[in-house]
């Protein structure tokens, strides 16, 4: 049997592919090291993975008694949580009923939500702020949640996938007595997993990251997310203590990862799904 000859051009490709993977990875790797690393080694211009004085001292002072840390992990737990919650139920719900049910109006709603895509989310940050403010929820996870509790590219998400869903199944369930509610909180809800799972991420992901609105909303150390506590890490008086900041991002960017690998077939299969249709 004769080799097959590789394509210089591919060859090609694959070193700029790797010289592109290596460029990207490396960082991450420094900031895993440089958590283990005390500041004067973080500061001394070292770019090495590896060093003589790993310690886990950052990490102690992070989680310890000492810091808020935990305090705005937690709140960022809350509130990715719950905000991921409302987005699933909510997009879902009016992705479902564009796509299944016929009322005045349909194609009208669906156009205006298709328009609002186009709005950029930094125009709406005076006006949710004032909204806010007006109903007293400054200061307060609610806040937070509330603006973003609705988000139209994944209701459009929902829509395309239940336009293309089995309507054999849902006459099925119909004629077996199931109401509206029953039919998609007990079938097609289920069935939707992979859109599903697929949502949880990204929504899940952008509460995590948000840095823009726990901003302006909050004042209260104690009501701080991980991403606007990070920032007091990098505006002390004594300066930016870099070794802290880099075990802080470390244990910031944990759930993600962890979350990511959790939902990662089903991730997949969504995505895919997507593509065939």
């Amino acid at each position: 049997m004769t080799k097959k000859k590789m394509n210089p051009l591919r060859i090609i490709l694959y070193i700029i592919l790797c010289i592109g993977s290596a460029a990207t990875l490396y960082p991450f790797l420094w900031m895993i090291s440089a958590s283990f690393q005390p500041l004067s080694e973080v500061v001394s211009g070292n770019m090495a993975l590896v060093s003589d004085k790993m310690t886990v001292e950052n990490y102690t002072y992070v989680l310890g008694l000492t810091s808020l840390f935990p305090r705005w992990f937690l709140n960022s737990f809350i509130v990715a949580l719950i905000g991921t919650t409302l987005n699933l139920i909510m997009n879902s719900m009016a992705g479902y009923a564009l796509a299944r049910l016929s009322f005045p109006g349909r194609n009208q709603i669906y156009i205006l939500l298709l328009a609002l895509i186009m709005v950029p989310a930094q125009v709406l940050l005076i006006p949710n702020f004032l909204i806010m403010n007006s109903l007293g929820m400054l200061d307060s996870y609610q806040a937070v949640i509330l603006p973003a509790a609705v988000n139209i590219s994944y209701i459009f998400l929902m829509r395309q996938f239940f336009l293309n869903f089995s309507t054999n199944i849902e006459e099925a369930a119909t004629i077996d007595g199931l109401g509206r509610y029953s039919l998609f909180f007990r079938m097609s809800l289920p069935l939707a997993r992979p859109a599903i799972a697929t949502q949880s991420v990204f929504v899940f992901m952008g509460f995590w990251n948000e840095f823009t609105r726990p901003m302006l909303y909050l004042r209260n150390p104690q009501l701080f997310t991980v991403t606007l506590g990070l920032q007091t890490f990098s505006s002390r008086d004594a300066g930016t203590q870099w070794a802290q900041t880099m075990a802080a991002a470390c244990i910031t960017v944990l759930p993600i990862v962890i979350i990511y690998f959790v939902f990662n077939s089903f991730f997949l299969t969504g995505v895919r799904m997507d593509g065939e249709k």
